[in-house]
């Protein structure tokens, strides 16, 4: 595995973990309500969640509780200046008014008493802990060499519309630049520079799409219109990509589409803009001369946009003829003798394909 692989996975990992991290603390949950009831009161706070034996090592004094957690219960008792320790599944209070003691030889950014204690407790313990400033109104969260700060819900709401409005932009140039490349796929005029062009447009809108999906889990119940709106936008972006794949890499195997598409989660913004990144990923040698070279689809994105047509058929349309345009050119007759076609179906598809070339047609953009 590569070190492009492995720093793929070690940020994919990141990314998991804050998600469940966001999850966890999202508006609308009982421990959220907790949290912003310390933070209006200004009390501050220290919170563990989890009790293993690592935390054990280094919880010194306090009470046992037990209880049910609560968010009132979680205000009071922050009132008192130690930590508060809950249960993994941050049902139970175990433990309050509690003196965390980790290794000072832990390395800390922070400069605060109560923050710098937090940063070296995750470390110490890979266990979520909690932070909520008594001055600058903050909360942050801590677990492992993770670090972040929740944001006011209103100032995540606007960066998420923002996102939506950026999205809604990108996703009006990339619906008419797929409209072109179909036109230009039954006019047997496509190039490699016309498929990179949509490739990195899809890209794009996958990224803003994951940007505005961080901002949906920290909005909790808050972000219910722009997760809808998101649906609506986005829709079937990356099934459209993984059939522009199956289309256009050079060797067509599974695993080949598979590496062609995380080469393209892996690759720069800069990179995302230059073609030779693009073709090397579908398996072509980059020249100037191949990038204008012309290219023939195989036809998996246009024949799902046939209604009904499972994707076996299809499969077995694109083996037996290789390219969309000698599918374009088969009788109904020729159609007929593929497996799991018969004369109804394969009038389906003829007058399909012919619907869909009109549509693109009109639609197009010169």
């Amino acid at each position: 595995m590569s070190k492009d692989d492995n720093k793929l996975i070690k940020e994919d990992n990141k990314q998991d973990v804050m998600s469940q991290l966001l999850q966890m603390v999202a508006p609308g949950t009982a421990f959220r309500d907790g949290l912003e009831n310390v933070l209006r009161a200004k009390t501050g706070g220290l919170i563990v969640v989890g009790y293993s034996p690592e935390v054990m090592e280094i919880v010194d004094g306090g009470f046992s509780i037990n209880c049910d957690f609560s968010p009132n219960y979680l205000y009071e008792l922050a009132k008192m200046d130690g930590a508060i320790i809950l249960s993994e599944d941050i049902k139970k209070i175990l433990f309050a008014n509690t003196q965390l003691i980790p290794d000072s030889a832990i390395p800390s950014t922070e400069t605060g008493i109560r923050h710098r204690t937090a940063e070296r407790v995750a470390r110490q313990t890979s266990k979520l802990v909690v932070s909520i400033s008594q001055r600058r109104n903050v909360i942050t969260l801590y677990q492992g060499t993770l670090r972040y700060s929740l944001k006011d819900i209103g100032v995540i709401l606007t960066k998420a519309n923002q996102a939506i409005q950026t999205l809604e932009r990108y996703k009006v140039v990339l619906d008419q630049s797929l409209t072109n490349l179909g036109a230009s796929e039954f006019e047997e005029f496509v190039t490699l520079h016309d498929v990179t062009n949509v490739m990195s447009r899809i890209e794009m809108v996958l990224r803003i799409k994951t940007e505005i999906n961080k901002y949906i889990i920290e909005l909790g119940n808050e972000g219910r219109l722009i997760s809808m709106q998101l649906e609506e936008l986005v829709g079937n972006t990356e099934l459209e990509a993984r059939q522009l794949m199956r289309d256009y890499v050079r060797e067509l195997t599974e695993d080949k589409v598979k590496e062609a598409l995380l080469g393209l989660k892996r690759l720069s913004s800069d990179e995302l803009l230059d073609p030779q990144h693009m073709v090397r990923l579908l398996g072509y040698t980059h020249t100037n001369a191949v990038i204008e070279e012309t290219v023939s689809p195989r036809g998996f994105r246009v024949l799902n946009k046939i209604p009904r047509l499972p994707s076996i058929i299809i499969a077995n349309l694109v083996e037996q003829f290789g390219f969309l345009s000698h599918i374009m050119m088969a009788s109904i007759e020729e159609l007929d003798e593929v497996d799991g076609i018969g004369e109804v179906r394969a009038r389906a598809i003829k007058e399909g394909l012919k619907r869909i070339q009109e549509q693109m047609f009109i639609d197009r953009h010169i």
